[in-house]
């Protein structure tokens, strides 16, 4: 009889499973567990499987005996079918949920005191250091007076910008127009 040349996948995994059958290996015990690496909410109390590296829930988690569902090491549907050795392996939980949920926002807090979360101002020179302290000590009456005081020369400069160079025109370009040109739209 030839062999079925079909590859079997993973199946997708069960939240809840009723097998009896046990692992034989040692009880998975919580606590020897980083406290990100397992989750004790009722909903979804789930761990990362030690052989495997996935995330696998924990059945029975209100009963006496708690173990890992059978799993598969691929993606449900995707990869080959080839079951974890941690399947159905016995887990022994340890710690309360109020502990697990200390622990998680103690090792939270630690990692984010460890992150450099402020961003450091580029270093002033002495000159501008001066302009910024001497900008930030002024008032509105005073940069009112600092601006009437320089106004005479903002007009001198305006008015020299205005005046035209002296020399002949350009003998083959067109005249420059000395007015605002403001064409009219012919009547249709």
């Amino acid at each position: 009889m030839p062999a079925s040349t079909i590859q079997r996948t993973a199946r997708p995994r069960r939240s809840r499973t009723r097998s009896r059958n046990i692992n034989g290996r040692p009880a998975l015990v919580i606590s020897t567990l980083k406290p990100h690496q397992y989750d004790l909410r009722p909903a979804c109390a789930s761990l990362i499987c030690p052989d495997c590296k996935t995330w696998v829930s924990i059945t029975g988690i209100q009963a006496k005996k708690h173990k890992l569902v059978p799993h598969d090491t691929g993606r449900a549907g995707k990869d080959l079918a080839v079951r974890c050795q941690g399947s159905n392996r016995l887990v022994t939980v340890d710690v309360t949920f109020e502990k697990w949920q200390e622990r998680l926002q103690d090792g939270g807090a630690e990692t984010a005191s460890r992150r450099p979360t402020t961003v450091l101002p580029k270093a002033f020179s002495h000159r501008t250091d001066q302009t910024l302290r001497a900008r930030a000590e002024r008032t509105p009456a005073g940069r009112v007076a600092d601006w009437n005081a320089v106004l005479g020369r903002v007009g001198d400069v305006d008015a020299a910008r205005k005046r035209m160079p002296a020399g002949d025109a350009p003998l083959d370009g067109p005249s420059v127009p000395m007015t605002t040109l403001h064409p009219q739209r012919p009547a249709c």
